[in-house]
């Protein structure tokens, strides 16, 4: 089978792009780790106007009508250009499961939602930047206050333990398993983003950096090093697109699993790759290689741990409607 993206596609990832690189790139991240969040914010409400809060949202909730594909793309540019903010919580889980009201002011950037999820996702990203809060259960939906923040490894994101207040809307357990699923798929496209500008870093400072009067780019050992990132980034990808095609599905929850466990280790893969290759440079707040390898080790625990995913992969297969798909 071969997959390819659409001109569509191309066309939604490159003005993706573009946005980003005309808001400063990297600027964004870097003020929001310093708890600065109006760059980010004004950022926010730009890839709003371009659709991408809305790419879950069918058209006639006022959304683009995209699919999980389409949400796979955007995804991955976020995670290339280290984008701070919930996004993943307010355009991947939550359109489908908060009212219309609030769905449409997600659609529309004048609301930033986060969320907690009990077992996947313990602490709420950015609740301070958050106008909205809530936590998902297995089968109902509960607004929630905040607690103080508190530091991740990745200084661009701030955890807040939410408390549930008020009376919990029920939900279809199907309904909140298939956001769940979303959310997790729109964290794998991030870390494959994440890990690609990790490699072109590398490979971009493996040709100037210099060792006993030769460019490291040159020697051999490196070169397979970054080879195997290359190969893992690869590998990962088709399996992203794969479980975007399954969301839903019958095979929609382990192919999802398939492609957090796969795109998180090659991105951590070309996180300690990149780190090898720029030296002690790389450990620096000055350099932007942080912004990335931080951000892997932040999402590797977040939206299902490589625990959760292979044990959850492993009872699918051995399940017996797992082992007939199979």
């Amino acid at each position: 089978m071969k997959f390819a993206l659409t001109e569509e596609q191309q066309a939604l990832a490159e003005a993706v792009d573009e946005v980003i690189e005309s808001a400063g790139g990297t600027k964004p991240a870097r003020t929001w780790a310093a708890g600065d969040t109006a760059s980010g914010r004004a950022l926010w409400a730009q890839l709003a106007e371009l659709g991408l809060l809305g790419l879950c949202v069918s058209e006639e909730n006022g959304g683009m009508g995209g699919t999980a594909v389409d949400l796979a793309v955007a995804f991955e540019r976020l995670g290339y250009h280290a984008v701070p903010g919930p996004f993943i919580e307010s355009a991947a889980l939550l359109p489908d499961l908060v009212d219309g009201d609030v769905r449409s002011g997600i659609v529309a950037g004048s609301i930033i939602a986060t969320a907690s999820v009990p077992g996947m996702v313990p602490y709420a990203l950015d609740a301070a930047a958050s106008s909205h809060h809530f936590v998902v259960d297995t089968a109902s939906l509960s607004a929630a206050s905040a607690g103080p923040g508190t530091a991740s490894i990745d200084r661009t994101r701030t955890l807040s333990e939410l408390t549930a207040v008020g009376e919990a809307t029920a939900l279809d357990p199907a309904a909140v398993s298939l956001a769940v699923d979303r959310a997790t798929l729109a964290c794998s496209a991030m870390l494959l983003g994440a890990g690609e500008r990790l490699l072109a870093e590398a490979v971009s400072y493996a040709k100037i950096r210099e060792q006993f009067g030769r460019a490291i780019g040159e020697y051999q050992a490196l070169k397979h090093q970054l080879a195997d990132v290359r190969i893992a980034l690869t590998f990962a990808r088709p399996l992203i697109y794969g479980a975007a095609l399954d969301l839903g599905g019958p095979n929609g929850a382990r192919s999802v699993s398939a492609a957090k466990v796969s795109s998180g280790e090659a991105a951590d893969l070309a996180a300690r790759v990149a780190l090898q290759v720029h030296g002690a440079i790389g450990y620096t707040e000055e350099h932007d290689l942080g912004l990335w390898i931080t951000r892997v080790r932040a999402l590797l625990g977040v939206w299902g741990t490589p625990r959760h995913h292979y044990t959850r992969i492993a009872s699918l297969l051995l399940s017996p409607a797992g082992s007939q798909n199979h």
